[in-house]
């Protein structure tokens, strides 16, 4: 009887593929094993085993496996199973989840190798140009690939030319599947064996008189040795002080031996972790209410206050969990957070501590991935949002710090999903307690918390008892008129300044827009420079001199004059995180400024090296956006000045408020974290709007209940669900009527969902493709599966159309 396996494949394709297995493989194969296998006419991909059968497909030719590639799985059963609810639930495949889980490295992909047909003698009188220089190539070379004959060619297109080699039967392909990862070597040196024993080595130092930089060079390998240390050639020159030159020639000699080992990536040294803090009472009581609400199976949101000790708390559970040889996973918003929350935990947890996020490199994830998958020893994974997709085999705890942010949302590309919510998904497959954090919870984790669904505990009282800061809000309108204002500083903020620099203490300034200025205008006809691609104007960056566009990357040297009207006058129009820093050199030119944005955190290690500098008290002033915003710890900072908070109320969203009040309350929170209360200076032109006068007194509950009451108004979460479609084309009117034809076939969905649309959003067009949106409500009667599979098949059909294969179109689930 025949075997088939069904393997999960990296496309975007709602289904299983079927393969044909001989019965020895079938016996060997198990759920989540990886296969090479064919695809489409020449390809071939990395799949996932999903299950083993006995049934063949009716509707296609079923292929052959090309290899196993593993003896263990890869991936755990629970993994596949959380896979298909996140495929299910965001509405994309399970190969795109599969896509989005597994590091490059255990994706092995096919590339098309060009191999000179060995039967074929090819005359040159008889080739092009192009054809010459790709057989003189081969000559010299036994194989070329696709990226190396564009190089040869100097030219993109260079599969027409290969199709017409192939007819002439000049070349063959071949598909090769390789793997990217590499392990990371270390070059040890080592004392030959025959000089292990005391006369031998005695009689060879005794030969090495003449030589005193080797004689010395083997004592001091001898010495280090000893402690069973690997020793490495930069120790030892370090050590005995000589140079790579003397230890060659023991090399040579035989008298020393090199070998290459593997070392881990992501793992420290074992060794034994400090004693934990003892907690305060409140912090204590939280905690025991924490197990209590575990106990009774619930997800448990911890509102503390800035500056309370969630932390510590966490370090209690954790440490808990580790000593019952559990896995944790500990989940953060961002990077920047994880750089400082590694370095504590590594204080009490060592070796147990892995990182994983998208700043670490494909061999890194690689190794993390093993790690968690092979389970030798207990660990905590820190990570960013994508650290949810790890193969856990035996999680227990998983914590979501900073759990209102929006980065815990993945918006392009699929799968669309909220590590939040994903969290306590996985924490039922798993049967782990999920524990979510934060300071300003969202609405929809607190309306769970008063509906029952969630366990709440509070922490009203910051660690050590210190006062909240004082936050005062200042009118820049009265200001200006008073003339008041030096450029966006006011006579306030500037007098706080000072005296916190008097003090020996830090400030942060915060201002939610990087570059210079967003908008550079002419005053003599009003223009003001276009991206071409998007339809935004060029963000102003004075240290390279360049505009550039913030959604596609575009960028172009400043003008010397307006493009339309020749004029010189040419202004700046708004204010970012460099002009800030611009004018505080200005203001304090004593004092030194570091600023923390996307611009200057590229690097895989730039966040440490700023907060470093802040930490080390290099730096006396830091700018920056709502990085800074996200659960940072400064010990030393006193004050903080938010330049303009109006930007971030008059954003066109139906979040804006809640969104404003949380960015406002988390950067009010980094100030005064240690003994002294800190000062908080919020200026604004509406210094008497609610979310303003709300985040001044720290009165979260008026607002969530203000808010609360306008999302039920009009029809939003926690009330209802919303699922937004996006569609992108080149063309203005493809991309209006593929969104209108999949309106009229959604209105026809049971009476009471609401879709609204198609409708062209405040940037319709970016990276020179128009978008169109289309918005799903559903409420609570509703059955979000029934609609999901609804939208799925119209989705399917829209596909088929010929005139709408070109519109690529996005489903947005619980579009943040």
């Amino acid at each position: 009887m025949s075997h088939f396996i069904d393997v999960i494949i990296p496309l975007p394709l709602e289904r299983l593929f079927a393969y044909r297995v001989t019965a020895a493989e079938a016996d060997f194969l198990q759920p989540g094993m990886r296969v090479a296998v064919p695809f489409g006419k020449s390809k071939i991909y990395t799949g996932v085993v999903h299950n083993i059968h006995q049934s063949p497909p009716l509707n296609y030719e079923v292929k052959d496996i090309e290899l196993i590639i593993d003896e263990q799985p890869s991936i755990t059963i629970d993994q596949l199973k959380f896979w298909e609810w996140i495929a299910s639930y965001y509405v994309c495949s399970v190969g795109q989840v599969m896509r989005a889980a597994l590091p490059k490295s255990l994706m092995l992909e096919s590339e098309t190798i060009i191999l000179k047909n060995p039967d074929t003698e090819f005359k040159d009188d008889l080739l092009n140009d192009k054809q010459f220089l790709i057989m003189e190539a081969l000559l010299h070379r036994p194989a070329l690939k696709i990226k190396e004959v564009m190089e040869i060619l100097d030219r993109k297109s260079v599969l027409p030319i290969l199709k017409k080699m192939l007819e002439l039967e000049l070349i063959i392909l071949q598909e090769e599947v390789y793997s990217t990862y590499k392990p990371k070597t270390v070059k040890y040196i080592f004392l030959n064996a025959r000089y292990k024993d005391e006369e031998h080595l005695k009689n060879l130092l005794d030969d090495m008189t003449r030589a005193p930089k080797q004689r010395d060079t083997v004592m001091s390998l001898f010495m280090l040795q000893t402690g069973n240390k690997l020793v490495t050639s930069k120790l030892l020159q370090d050590r005995a002080g000589v140079s790579r030159a003397v230890i060659k020639a023991l090399i040579d000699k035989k008298i020393f031996i090199e070998e290459e080992q593997a070392v881990d990536r992501v793992r420290d040294e074992k060794e034994k972790g400090r004693e934990l803090y003892e907690l305060q009472p409140a912090q204590q009581d939280a905690l025991n209410e924490i197990r209590e609400q575990f106990d009774a199976g619930k997800t448990t949101l911890l509102h503390g206050v800035t500056s309370s000790g969630k932390t510590e708390i966490y370090v209690r559970l954790i440490q808990e969990q580790l000593e019952l040889g559990h896995q944790v996973l500990y989940l953060l918003p961002e990077i920047a957070l994880t750089t400082q929350l590694i370095s504590r935990l590594k204080q009490y947890f060592k070796h147990q501590v892995l990182v994983y996020h998208s700043k670490y490199n494909l061999n890194e994830r690689l190794e993390v991935w093993n790690h968690v998958i092979e389970h030798k020893e207990p660990y905590v994974i820190i990570g960013a949002r994508s650290a949810i997709l790890l193969p856990f085999q035996n999680v227990k705890l998983i914590i979501v710090d900073e759990e209102h942010e929006t980065s815990f949302k993945q918006f392009d590309p699929d799968p669309r999903y909220h590590a939040r919510d994903a969290a306590v998904v996985l924490g039922n497959i798993k049967k782990a307690n999920v524990l979510l954090g934060s300071a300003t919870p969202s609405l929809e984790s607190y309306y769970n918390t008063t509906t029952g669904k969630y366990g709440l505990v509070e922490l009203k009282e910051r660690y050590g008892k210190v006062l909240m800061p004082d936050i005062q809000i200042i009118d820049i309108k009265d200001k200006h008129k008073r003339k008041k204002m030096k450029g966006h500083f006011s006579d306030s903020l500037i007098e706080q300044m000072q005296e916190a620099f008097k003090n020996n203490n830090q400030v942060i300034l915060f201002q939610n827009r990087r570059g210079y200025a967003p908008i550079l205008e002419c005053n003599t006809c009003g223009n003001a420079p276009q991206c071409p691609n998007c339809d935004v104007s060029l963000t102003f960056h004075q240290f390279k001199k360049q505009l550039r566009c913030h959604y596609c990357g575009y960028h172009t040297i400043v003008p010397l004059e307006c493009p339309s009207c020749s004029s010189t006058a040419l202004d700046t129009k708004g204010f970012g995180t460099q002009q800030i820093e611009e004018e505080f050199k200005e203001l304090f030119p004593d004092h030194k400024i570091a600023r923390m944005d996307l611009d200057t955190t590229r690097g895989k290690n730039s966040i440490e090296k700023i907060i470093e500098q802040i930490d080390t008290g290099e730096v006396h002033c830091l700018v920056g956006t709502q990085m800074l915003t996200k659960g940072l710890d400064f010990r030393n900072v006193s004050l903080v000045g938010v330049l303009s908070a109006d930007s971030m109320l008059n954003f066109p969203d139906f979040r804006a408020h809640e969104r404003c009040f949380h960015l406002l309350t988390q950067v009010s929170g980094r100030a005064g974290r240690t003994v002294e209360r800190g000062k908080v200076l919020i200026q604004s032109y509406n210094p008497d709007h609610q979310i303003l006068q709300q985040v001044s007194t720290y009165d979260y509950s008026t607002m969530f209940k203000e808010q609360l009451e306008d999302r039920y108004q009009f029809k939003y979460p926690p009330y209802q669900r919303l699922i937004r479609l996006t569609f992108k084309n080149r063309d203005y009117n493809t991309t209006l009527q593929a969104g209108q034809w999949f309106v009229n076939a959604l209105n026809q969905i049971e009476h009471g969902v609401e879709v609204l649309g198609p409708e062209f959003p405040a940037v319709a067009r970016v990276r020179n493709l128009y978008q169109v949106h289309v918005m799903v409500k559903m409420g609570k009667q509703h059955h979000p599966n029934n609609i999901k599979n609804y939208i799925r098949k119209v989705k399917r059909s829209f596909e088929s159309i010929k005139g709408f294969n070109s519109v690529r179109c996005n489903v947005d689930v619980d579009c943040y």
